[in-house]
């Protein structure tokens, strides 16, 4: 699972058995894991964080989705 960006707390990262689904990116901090779609940016899914803190993270993707999707792409798309 490469590690593709850390923001703060904040650790972006892909699970390489995933290429199946379309874009996306998981964020994972001490208290627990999001994934976000990058194209449209969208919460996907949440375990255990709060919505303050999905708020942050969705800011965070947005920022630096052409880097997240460059990203994805490269480890994804062969």
């Amino acid at each position: 699972m490469p590690t593709v960006l850390r923001i703060g707390q904040y650790r972006f990262h892909f699970y390489s058995d995933e290429s199946n689904e379309p874009p996306h990116i998981h964020v994972e901090t001490a208290d627990g894991e999001c994934k976000f779609w990058l194209n449209p940016v969208k919460l996907a899914g949440n375990q255990n964080l709060t919505p303050k803190v999905l708020r942050t993270i969705e800011k965070l993707v947005f920022e630096n989705n052409v880097f997240l999707y460059a990203k994805y792409q490269e480890y994804h798309v062969r």
